[in-house]
């Protein structure tokens, strides 16, 4: 893609830009996703371990595998991984929810490699690929999922792996999941 190019959906951005002092509140707007975050972050955590082999039992099983998470908003998955040992980058197309990770991350002592921009961004800078990337309830707020997908995949090294998580564009995944979740 060209620095004209985007997936951006701005209108997107600005919503989650709007709730960003809410991402650590577990009682506030991200309720849903502080609840399924345990879930989420074994399986994670259970994938990781097997795809590359790693030990179980380690204090730090992730350690040395480099983990991008695109679209981390305020950081709720970003944090629990760097504290299993990946050296983590995560991004987001909103500054202010960047922002809001900083700090949380900076009060837990956490070291984490924030940025605020796009995933096509990162991969234009000619970064070196990782070996897990994320890509966590994103897809269903970008303009062009297909492009956006395509330019994730190129993030991800050769052997390594990527999990995506995204709502059904169903009936019920509106009604549950975007009505009373999101709103």
């Amino acid at each position: 893609m060209t620095d004209t190019q985007t997936t951006v959906d701005p209108a997107e951005v600005a919503k989650f830009e709007a709730m960003a002092a809410e991402w650590w509140d577990p009682k506030g707007k991200f309720k849903p996703l502080h609840r399924f975050n345990p879930v989420r972050l074994g399986f994670i955590r259970d994938t990781a371990v097997a795809h590359f082999g790693l030990d179980d039992a380690a204090r730090k099983p992730l350690k040395g595998l480099r983990l991008l998470d695109i679209g981390c908003g305020g950081g709720l998955v970003s944090e629990p991984m760097a504290r299993l040992g990946a050296s983590v980058t995560g991004i987001d197309a909103s500054e202010a929810n960047i922002k809001t990770a900083m700090t949380h991350a900076a009060e837990g002592g956490l070291e984490i490699d924030y940025r605020a921009g796009t995933a096509e961004a990162l991969l234009e800078s000619g970064i070196e690929p990782f070996d897990i990337v994320l890509n966590l309830e994103v897809v269903e707020h970008v303009a062009d999922p297909a492009q956006f997908l395509k330019d994730t995949a190129a993030l991800v090294r050769p052997g390594g792996m990527t999990i995506i998580a995204t709502l059904n564009r169903t009936p019920k995944a509106f009604a549950l999941a975007i009505v009373g979740a999101e709103y």
